[in-house]
């Protein structure tokens, strides 16, 4: 595997971001991994390695850029909660949209990438950011996964269930049956928003789960759940970024 860390100058700050993808003769379709609150950190390293290790040119970008250079939560630390928190809730939709643009642009200069191919996957802060970029891109994210992604719909202008219309490619949401962040209600709202907008996808609820299943980090963390996860999103990749 080749890995390396770089820093994308986007405009607004130096965007660190860890590049990863096997070695290979034709340029490989590219996903964006977009981080969770907790920050860019180890786990997510490795997440994106078992990604690109199934032929995929992976990025993930430090998101808090903008406020930081660095963050990795410290899970028994209220101080370290609090700044997730006041970091989280500096970044937007429309920001991340622009992230993404710098990461393409980045891309394109990579003849190992295919930047025409292109999915996306986001978890609780950025299962909204990989939907809302799905319609922001929508010439080419192809598809895009959120598991228990936040603020999916919300009275808000950027609320990501206004924009579903705008999706080309296939989503897939994934809900926890018990989470604080995305009561029922709302993912019960945002699948009518689904059915409504036409939009290619499927959501489905996850029951017996808490919001943060898929991370091996979380005390919520379901071994079944998780490889439910892994196998829904690479045959969504695979679906979707192989063809022509």
């Amino acid at each position: 595997m080749i890995e390396r860390n770089i820093h994308i100058d986007t405009g607004e700050g130096s965007m660190a971001t860890f590049i990863v993808h096997p070695g290979s003769d034709t340029p490989l379709p590219v996903v964006i991994f977009l981080m969770d609150a907790p920050g860019k950190r180890p786990l997510l390293h490795d997440m994106a390695r078992r990604i690109a290790e199934n032929g995929y040119y992976v990025m993930l970008p430090q998101l808090f850029y903008r406020a930081i250079d660095g963050f990795a939560l410290d899970f028994d630390s209220d101080e370290s909660r609090k700044q997730m928190f006041e970091l989280m809730s500096n970044v937007s939709n429309a920001m991340v949209g622009r992230d993404v643009a710098a990461l393409f642009a980045r891309a394109e200069d990579d003849p190992a990438a295919d930047p025409s191919h292109v999915g996306t996957v986001g978890y609780c802060m950025s299962g909204p950011f990989a939907l809302w970029v799905a319609a922001e891109h929508s010439d080419r994210i192809r598809a895009a996964a959120s598991w228990y992604g936040v603020r999916l719909h919300v009275d808000a202008p950027d609320s990501p269930h206004l924009r579903l219309g705008e999706i080309i490619g296939e989503i897939y949401v994934g809900a926890a049956e018990h989470d604080d962040y995305v009561p029922l209600d709302m993912v019960d709202r945002f699948e009518t928003a689904m059915t409504e907008s036409g939009v290619n996808g499927m959501l489905e609820r996850y029951w017996g789960n808490h919001h943060g299943f898929a991370f091996n980090d979380r005390p919520a963390y379901d071994a079944d759940a998780d490889a439910r996860h892994w196998d829904i999103t690479l045959a969504l990749f695979e679906r979707n970024l192989r063809s022509s």
